[in-house]
């Protein structure tokens, strides 16, 4: 254990499927974890690819402390099917006055909870994917991306009447409501949309704007 936290590490508070898959996806991408949990078997699961790992309740403050979570700027509660856990664990966080604290919700009551005892960022895993593939599914998006705003980016084909002019010139904005702001030409990398791009046949682009202007403009492919 670390005696001074680095400012990159991110504790992660119940290490189940998503908390594990979490903390080895911030791992792989070169983000220190602290993953606790109070089961010594998935400690044992974990330790070594971890930067750290600990046995402890996550709903004591006081082992939490031992811990030095509170020194931590950043801290996730995986905890999702265990209700009194999950709550317990993000007070005990937001007591301590942990700067950024997520929390993984499993309903929209659970979501509503956590919100309110100032959990500061709450996911709901499931029903997030669960709506981006559905959008996937029933439209000709190749993918999609929906903010909490109602504002959404879609990666998507061109339409036919916007291939060979400049965007300035395809009225894609005024008529649709959406921003072209990413073109892929096949083979190669994206690359920032200007007013003088020219869409060629076969390439992706990406637009931004409202949920639904951005599904009316996708279905258009």
């Amino acid at each position: 254990m670390v005696r001074k936290p680095a400012a990159d590490v991110v504790v992660v508070l119940g290490l189940g499927r998503f908390g594990k898959s979490l903390a080895l996806e911030l791992m792989a991408q070169g983000t220190e974890v602290l993953g606790i949990d109070a089961s010594e078997a998935v400690i044992e699961k974990v330790s070594g690819r971890l930067t750290h790992a600990a046995v402890a309740d996550t709903t004591d403050e006081v082992s939490l402390r031992q811990l030095s979570v509170h020194e931590y700027g950043r801290a996730v509660v995986g905890i999702g099917s265990d209700l009194e856990a999950s709550l317990l664990t993000a007070s005990a966080l937001i007591n301590m006055a942990v700067p950024n604290v997520w929390a993984k919700a499993i309903s929209n009551a659970h979501a509503r909870i956590l919100t309110q005892i100032g959990v500061h960022h709450v996911v709901r895993p499931e029903h997030d994917m669960g709506k981006r593939v559905a959008h996937l599914v029933r439209g000709r998006m190749m993918d999609y991306i929906e903010f909490d705003d109602g504002f959404a980016m879609v990666k998507t084909v061109a339409p036919a009447f916007a291939v060979g002019k400049p965007l300035s010139q395809t009225t894609i904005r005024s008529r649709y409501g959406v921003t072209v702001v990413a073109i892929k030409r096949p083979g190669e990398g994206f690359t920032y949309a200007a007013a003088d791009t020219v869409i060629s046949p076969g390439d992706t682009i990406i637009v931004s704007g409202q949920a639904r202007e951005t599904e009316r403009f996708a279905e258009l492919a």
